[in-house]
């Protein structure tokens, strides 16, 4: 029943460490230590890049990010189930990004930056976070997390998803319908759904010019979701008042790319959040629990809806 790792090697020496630990059962190999192909029951993988159809006794592939659509799922023969990363590590990492880029927006940061290039000193009114109305694209783990923790600080805050939610302080819109209604409340966009067909360039021009005049996005989902033309365009005529971006399209972008220029936005090297080895480790061995159980996995994806 051994367990093949097939992402940043670093990170596998230490998961290596911690089934050492909790698991001593359980053979755990870091690619490209592979061993026996036929014993490998489980691939812990980033970009299994083909890997998992030749495995001939393969039965589930965990993705090492709280995404899946770095998958090529096409590679991956349809009866394997695949299960996304749901760890703690995650969910903190993505919080405390989400809520500085929130703050630093808030409390006009941006502005106080171009001041300070130009030796002005010029204090701006103070906005109280109840009058600033933040909206969260996606009410999966991360979204819902991130919404309750910006609520503590006291913003008026909602959350858009395909499907209907309810979270408790959190006006929740849905589908297409609710969208326009979403948009228009919404100062601080903050984008945190997966990469689908529906989502890809869904950050362009109709979304912004939906949003009030003068909103901010905070980027924390997939590149390809944004129109960086659109983005650009909608800084420049005042639509759009900042951005913070963690992700981009091509990553990294080219140097020459005008989004690394802009004063009113900031680029991360897709570093919100990121798996930590030891409770990534717990939630694998979990998994591995269930699995083994006849139970569905925390994580488990809808292949057909690609999350």
């Amino acid at each position: 029943m051994t367990v093949l790792y097939k992402a940043d090697p670093v990170r596998g020496a230490l998961w290596a460490e911690r089934f050492a630990q909790l698991a001593p059962d359980i053979p755990f190999r870091v690619w490209p230590d592979l061993g026996d192909p036929a014993a490998v029951r489980y691939l812990v993988a980033w970009q299994p890049d083909g890997l998992a159809a030749t495995l001939p006794n393969l039965q589930v592939v965990f993705s090492v990010g709280a995404g899946v659509d770095q998958l090529d799922l096409s590679q991956i023969p349809a009866h394997l189930p695949v299960v996304r990363m749901i760890e703690p590590g995650i969910v903190d990492g993505m919080v405390e990004y989400v809520t500085q880029a929130v703050l630093t927006i808030h409390r006009d940061l941006f502005d106080y930056e171009l001041q300070q290039r130009a030796r002005v000193w010029q204090p701006m009114p103070l906005r109280a976070a109840a009058s600033r109305r933040v909206g969260v694209l996606g009410l999966g783990m991360l979204g819902t997390a991130v919404l309750q923790r910006l609520r503590l600080f006291g913003f008026a805050c909602a959350g858009w998803s395909r499907s209907t939610h309810e979270i408790e302080g959190i006006d929740c819109y849905a589908g297409d319908a609710g969208l326009a209604a979403f948009l228009a409340r919404t100062d601080v966009l903050i984008c945190l759904l997966p990469l689908t067909e529906a989502t890809r360039g869904l950050l362009g021009r109709r979304v912004f010019d939906m949003l009030p005049r003068g909103a901010s996005l905070v980027h924390v989902g997939r590149g390809p979701q944004l129109v960086s033309a659109d983005l650009l365009d909608a800084l420049e005529r005042g639509q759009m008042h900042s951005a913070v971006l963690d992700v981009t399209d091509p990553e990294p972008l080219p140097a020459d790319h005008p989004l690394w220029t802009q004063a009113r936005v900031r680029i991360t090297p897709h570093i919100a959040s990121a798996t930590r080895p030891e409770s990534a480790v717990d939630a694998v061995l979990e998994n591995l629990r269930r699995h083994r159980a006849g139970e569905r996995m925390n994580g488990q994806i809808d292949r057909t809806r690609g999350y």
